[in-house]
């Protein structure tokens, strides 16, 4: 199943793509894309209520396919080339950070480059939604079960504020707008294999990127059973699970994005995003 959420900011309704691409409501079904959905065995109520039929169609913005997560876990360094491009040796093992979970919006929405900001950056990253709750898995042959689905994030990155202000990099990573996801959330069941998407991004119709998630370093069924050692992955949760070369941090001239840039973004049966940059008011 594709879910999508339709609506205004903060009033998005929950919804389905039928087979044609048309988006079916499901108010008064499920409440929302949110932790509780997930938790309580939603997928299951979605998955019924398309097989009855009789949804109706709804129309509007699309936002993000999930309500505000608790939690964005973000993965870096996680691709050989990106580790390259930007000078450092491959982690011996992931490399983790936190993002603010108020930063998701849809996937078509204007990104807001920060107050101050000279070093706006773009990350195409396969995102990893939580479906069930993962604490100590034995093994990473444990954790896709826990998987609800998989969806294009944009992992919006500010460099100066990463790297140059703290030895932090959430300051980098926490501004606003800064995690466009979707347009969908592709249910794990029509993805059987998350290493074999490619994933794509251009800047202004010009390819910046164009990786393959087969090239992860820690894949993510590592990556979630990694991550159980030392955090409860909550349903509803996302997990970025890294970019691959071509950010303007590893580019000659390092080409950060300005006002009025457009950035498209896709990876294979997960959709196509894109958002236009603008500066803050």
């Amino acid at each position: 199943m594709k879910l999508v959420r339709v609506g205004a900011p903060g009033a998005e309704r929950p919804a389905v793509l039928d087979a044609g691409g048309v988006a079916r409501d499901l108010s008064g079904i499920v409440d929302d894309y949110g932790p509780a959905f997930f938790a309580s065995g939603g997928l299951d109520r979605v998955a019924a209520a398309v097989a009855r039929g009789g949804l109706r169609p709804v129309r509007g913005r699309i936002g993000a396919p999930i309500a505000r997560p608790g939690k964005i876990v973000c993965i870096g360094l996680n691709y050989h080339d990106h580790a390259a491009e930007t000078g450092q040796a491959p982690p011996q093992r992931p490399v983790v950070f936190l993002k603010d979970p108020s930063t998701v919006t849809g996937p078509y929405d204007d990104v807001l480059i920060p107050r101050g900001s000279a070093k706006t950056d773009w990350e195409v990253e396969l995102g990893v939604v939580i479906g069930s709750r993962a604490r100590y898995l034995d093994t990473p042959a444990d954790a896709l079960p826990v998987v609800a689905g998989y969806a294009v994030s944009h992992d919006v990155s500010e460099r100066a504020f990463q790297l140059e202000l703290s030895p932090q990099w959430d300051l980098g990573k926490s501004c606003e707008t800064f995690n466009p996801l979707g347009p969908w959330l592709v249910t794990a069941d029509e993805v059987p294999d998350p290493q074999r998407l490619g994933l794509r991004l251009a800047v202004n119709g010009d390819q910046r990127q164009d990786g393959f998630t087969g090239k992860m370093i820690f894949t993510v069924s590592h990556l979630i059973w990694y991550l159980s050692q030392y955090m409860v992955l909550e349903p509803g949760d996302l997990i970025n699970t890294g970019t691959p070369a071509g950010v303007a941090l590893g580019l000659p001239g390092n080409p950060y994005l300005k006002p009025g840039d457009t950035v498209t973004l896709e990876i294979d049966g997960l959709g196509r995003a894109e958002q236009r940059f603008v500066a803050v008011s």
